[in-house]
């Protein structure tokens, strides 16, 4: 019940918030700045707000506050590193939106910044997780069954390669309308369905709600959109991700509840390496993936219910990985 109704709570939330905070983000001029080398139709939205992931992250903080309270109360800090975790990336992409929409174009913070904010982010969790018990330097294989133990060092550096890796691949599949929304939803419901399998209700609670969240936001994101989550909401959505992954200790699980993720960013690796290679051929018509569907002949509704639905199928599969630990 109790992730029913934190699942309700963010939906209402952030519903109610994208009523309220899309004129506020059109009066600031606060629009999208569109790559001139991307699909040309999709220069049509020039203009549509950004920064909408503040929509659910305020519905996920009202959730934390409102039903997981409790938990936090009796010293369970989980969902609140997670939530911490995620936010100091949203904040990030929050920088990120700020200086493209202030320069007008779609260029914000420089990489070199950008990455050593998030592996600082990236280590500053994993030792918390670490002091306060929540995460034991193994790696649990799903289907098999084992754990192999690793010593810390090895796990610190995997740790923040998954987490910053795993953030960016976010970030790149948020391309068209509603699609990291839709990819990120199953997920969402993945870690839900273990947490409350395994008993681990407080992160249970925060993935639900952050379900919820992206149920209310995707009123607003579905195509077309009226406004689009920004690098706030996507880099939000991969700490959240990699975040709960880590918290469940099952990080190995990304590789299938993340599927689309991983091959959105394979597809953005291997068009810019072969490019770079043969002197300016490719092997996609465009990069990431739903670019190369886009050109050919796929609407944007397709790609957003093909590539939820293969997310789904994953996920289901993923459970009946981890279902026997």
């Amino acid at each position: 019940m109790r992730l029913l109704i934190a699942a309700l709570v963010s939906f209402v939330v952030s519903a109610i918030a994208g009523k309220i905070l899309i004129p506020v983000l059109r009066r600031m001029k606060a629009g999208q700045s569109i790559k001139e080398d991307g699909p040309t139709w999709h220069m049509s939205k020039q203009g549509t707000p950004t920064m909408g992931g503040l929509m659910f992250i305020l519905g996920i903080l009202c959730t934390l506050l409102l039903i997981g309270w409790t938990d936090i109360a009796r010293g369970d800090f989980r969902a609140l590193f997670v939530f911490c975790f995620a936010l100091v990336f949203g904040v990030i992409g929050y920088l990120d939106d700020y200086e493209k929409v202030k320069k007008k174009e779609n260029t914000g913070l420089t990489a070199g910044p950008k990455f050593l904010l998030q592996l600082a982010a990236a280590i500053a969790f994993t030792v918390l997780l670490r002091h306060y018990g929540y995460l034991a330097p193994h790696l649990y294989l799903p289907f098999v069954n084992l754990v192999v133990e690793l010593p810390w060092v090895v796990y610190m550096v995997f740790a923040a390669f998954v987490m910053v890796g795993t953030v960016n691949a976010v970030n790149i599949t948020d391309g068209i309308d509603g699609l990291a929304t839709g990819v990120t939803m199953p997920v969402m419901l993945f870690f839900t369905a273990v947490a409350c399998f395994w008993g681990q209700l407080e992160l249970g609670i925060f993935s639900a709600g952050l379900f919820g969240g992206l149920c209310g936001f995707l009123i607003y994101n579905f195509h077309p959109a009226k406004v689009f989550m920004g690098d706030t909401g996507s880099l939000f959505l991969g700490g959240a991700v990699c975040g709960l992954a880590f918290a469940l200790d099952i990080p190995l699980v990304l590789i299938l509840v993340g599927i689309i993720y991983i091959l959105e960013t394979l597809s953005d690796i291997l068009q810019v390496g072969y490019f770079k290679l043969t002197h300016g051929k490719r092997i996609f018509r465009m990069a990431p993936l739903h670019h190369h569907l886009e050109l050919g002949g796929w609407s944007e509704v397709k790609l957003f219910c093909v590539f939820s639905g293969v997310t789904l199928l994953a996920c289901v599969l993923a459970f009946l990985g981890v279902m026997g630990r």
